[in-house]
């Protein structure tokens, strides 16, 4: 295997990963669709001695409010086609599939304008090693992309 596929493969390892994440994610949403959201996160936040008046127990609370079984059904699909789309992706780029790394540079490209925002407001060293993360990325695959047209 040469830097290249390597480079790729490993790239495809990490959409895999993410898809992976994200697919139990949307499964434990579809298996806890008529679950009473509200209730248990006032049983979290009490069995945590959290104050429900304070920022993030009652950001919590607000948002459990507002789960309606359309919403967690939209969010659970919106979660399944992340993942498809992910999982494709991975496997393109194992294959090293010239479609993958548009796609690739696509998706990542697409998060860079978030990141930037996100880096503006709230300066951290996570968010700037994530927007270097998707840069490398893009990098890459416009790379491996170049040499194969």
């Amino acid at each position: 295997m040469n830097g290249r596929q390597a480079s790729l493969r490993g790239i495809a390892l990490v959409e895999a990963a993410k898809a992976l994440l994200v697919l139990a994610a949307s499964l434990a949403l579809f298996k806890n669709l008529g679950t009473n959201w509200q209730s248990n996160i006032e049983t979290l936040i009490a069995h945590f001695h959290l104050n429900p008046a304070s920022k993030y127990p009652r950001i919590l609370l607000e948002l459990s409010d507002n789960l309606t079984h359309p919403r967690m059904l939209a969010l659970a699909f919106g979660a399944l086609f992340y993942s498809a789309i992910r999982l494709l992706e991975a496997y393109g780029l194992w294959k090293s599939r010239p479609w993958a790394l548009i796609l690739g540079i696509a998706s990542a490209g697409l998060y860079l304008p978030f990141e930037i925002l996100e880096i503006i407001e709230h300066s951290s060293w996570i968010a700037v090693g994530i927007f270097c993360s998707n840069l490398l990325i893009i990098a890459v695959l416009w790379s491996n992309h170049r040499s194969t047209s």
